[in-house]
């Protein structure tokens, strides 16, 4: 239960700047720079969970990569609508390459310790 409320602080407090700042619950429909710091906001606050559980010890599990999983998509679709409607994407597609970086890096922890 403390993964499930750790791992959801984040995604809440990126919804409560996005309905603050932008008036909207949809971020697939923000301009550039808004939609970027609320991946951002999101993307940091999940890696910080998961580096705060990391320092109490707690396994890397499921949740973490449905919440990554999530956050990704978020980013592809983003990239996919920008593509379409001919937008600078520079930015998301760096941010999305260290994603994957980082997803590299947390996925073989994961089957390290489940295999044990």
């Amino acid at each position: 239960m403390k993964k499930y409320i750790i791992h959801l602080a984040p995604f809440i407090i990126s919804l409560i700047w996005l309905v603050a700042e932008c008036q909207t619950f949809n971020p697939i429909f923000l301009k550039g720079p808004e939609f970027l710091t609320f991946y951002l906001i999101l993307l940091l606050g999940f890696y910080a969970s998961v580096f705060g559980l990391r320092v109490f010890q707690e396994t890397v599990s499921k949740t973490t990569f449905y919440g990554l999983a999530f956050i990704f998509g978020l980013g592809i679709l983003k990239l996919i609508r920008g593509i379409m409607l001919d937008k600078p994407i520079g930015f998301l597609v760096m941010i999305l390459v260290l994603e994957c970086i980082a997803g590299a890096v947390f996925i073989p922890s994961y089957f390290k310790n489940t295999r044990k």
